[in-house]
Order: structure tokens, then C-alpha cells, then sequence
């Protein structure tokens, strides 16, 4: 893969950087595992607005995603790599050797035809997935379980990866993607390799309309409104707005929210970088 910049013909297009889609064998989901997505515009049940900015953006429809990988021992076949408009990574369209059909997150380097297996049978192999306790130390590994058998929750978008760094008797020290290392139970599972679409951080979109088609409104900073509308705003002219703090209240840039009493924190080595 690598990324584009186009040529300046408009001003959306003079700062635009796109990645291309080379990987991609497909434009058509399988009908069989997409299903309808409701938009809610950031709103609850109750209509009320509980995350400000969203709303509006192009339809898309919920491609069902395998994070569990629960069919151990059955070796599956990748038919096509595709394009998914739920996430930045690329998903992988496979077909198990029962016939039964499975979207998966596409590691980097799946390739259409390769054969993947999960389970503990499974070698340490791009797109195979395995337990922890199987897996040999210094691997690369994403979609990583947090509890057994709930399915992967971490290392799951663009370009992400974590590191099996050692093992301690029931738990696997891991070194997740923003720096953090901590203890996972050895009965979790982990796919081996890195997340596809590693550019896709190099995007740039060349226009305020494209954030727009993503479902994202337009941003207003604290310190342009009213007191009555934030912490930071009032004052005459240009003021600082004191400081940096939440519409709530709640200091940003360095106050700590995690809760010193949350039953993880005990399994938490190394927390993240500032």
C-alpha cells in the first residue's frame, strides 16, 4: 500500500492525501453478514444529546465483524480483502472449510487464497490465532482479548499492534499500542500480526466536507463561547480562558480521572506515555 497526494485542481483536492486501495479485491460486501445501521446523531435513548459534534454523514451499512475467531481446529480460506466503512482497517471476507462464510479485521500481508486456522493447533502465523499461553515471546499480535472468550478488544484499528513480551505463571505480560504494559490472563487469545492499512494516519482529507460525509459537525472551542456556555469562556477580546478544563469542570492536560480503587489497576505494569 502507500498513500496519494493529489494534484492542487481544487482547493479540496491542493491538500488531499489519500491511501490507496491496491489491497482491496472487491467493492461488493457479502449480503449475508451486513446488516442495517441505525444513526442516533450522538443522542440516547431519550433523544437527549449526550456527545456534542456528531450527526449528518453519508448511509452505511454494519458489516458483522468475527472477533471472536471461536471456530478452533477448521481451517478457513481468505476469499476477498475489503473495504470497511465502520473502521480503518481493511477486513478479510474467509470461508471456512464447513462452508460457513466470516468477516475478519485483515492483518497486514493476508493475502486472498492463504489458508488461516485458530485454535491451539494454530502456528504462530499471519492471520492464525492462539492462546497466549502458545504463542512464542516477542510476538507481534493484534485483536487481543481482554477476558477470555469475550473476543479481541484491543490492538484492533489501522496499523495497530501489540507485543507479547513475557509470560508469568496464569498471566502474559503485553505491550499494547499506546505504550501501556500489562497482565493478561495466558487463556486469552491473541491473531498474530499487525492490523492492516498502516497509512492510514497519513490521510489527509483537503476539505471541511469530507469530515462532514464522515458524520462529524463542526467543532466549537471553549474559549469563543459565553460563561454561561463553558468554564472558558467570557472576557473581553482574546482572553486565555484560564485554565484548560472540560465543559464540566473536569482539568484536562494532566489531571488524572482513572479511578484509583478500579479492580485492573493491579494488573497495569507500566501505565501509558503522557
Amino acid at each position: 500500500m502507500a498513500v496519494r497526494k493529489l494534484n492542487p485542481v481544487t482547493p479540496g483536492t491542493r491538500h488531499r492525501v489519500v491511501t490507496s486501495f491496491d489491497d482491496i479485491t472487491t467493492d461488493k460486501p457479502y449480503k449475508g453478514l451486513v446488516t442495517m445501521l441505525n444513526k442516533n446523531g450522538g443522542r440516547n435513548n431519550q433523544g437527549r444529546m449526550t456527545m456534542r459534534y456528531r450527526g449528518g454523514g453519508h448511509k452505511r451499512r454494519y458489516r458483522v465483524i468475527d472477533f471472536m475467531r471461536d471456530k478452533h481446529g477448521i481451517p478457513a480460506t481468505v476469499l476477498t480483502i475489503e473495504y470497511d466503512p465502520n473502521r480503518s482497517a481493511r477486513i478479510a471476507l474467509v470461508e471456512y472449510s464447513d462452508n460457513e462464510k466470516r468477516y475478519i479485521v485483515a492483518p497486514h500481508g493476508l493475502k486472498v487464497g492463504q489458508t488461516i486456522l485458530s485454535g491451539p493447533d494454530a502456528t504462530p502465523e499471519v492471520g492464525n490465532t492462539m492462546y497466549l499461553s502458545d504463542m512464542p515471546l516477542g510476538t507481534v499480535i493484534h485483536n487481543v482479548e481482554l477476558y477470555p472468550g469475550k473476543g479481541g478488544q484491543m490492538a484492533r484499528s489501522a496499523g495497530a499492534s501489540a507485543q507479547l513480551n513475557a509470560r508469568d505463571g496464569k498471566y502474559a505480560i503485553i505491550k499494547l499500542p499506546s505504550g501501556e504494559t500489562r497482565m493478561i490472563l495466558v487463556t486469552c487469545m491473541a491473531t498474530i500480526g499487525s492490523v492492516s492499512n498502516s497509512e492510514h494516519n497519513l490521510q489527509r482529507s483537503g476539505k471541511a466536507g469530507r469530515t462532514r460525509w464522515l458524520g462529524r459537525r463542526p467543532r466549537v472551542r471553549g474559549v469563543v463561547m459565553n460563561p454561561v456556555d463553558h468554564p472558558m469562556g467570557g472576557g473581553e477580546g482574546r482572553q486565555s480562558g484560564g485554565h484548560p478544563r472540560s465543559r464540566n469542570g473536569i482539568p484536562a492536560k494532566g489531571f488524572k480521572t482513572r479511578s484509583r480503587k478500579k479492580s485492573s489497576n493491579r494488573l497495569i505494569i507500566e501505565r501509558r506515555k503522557k
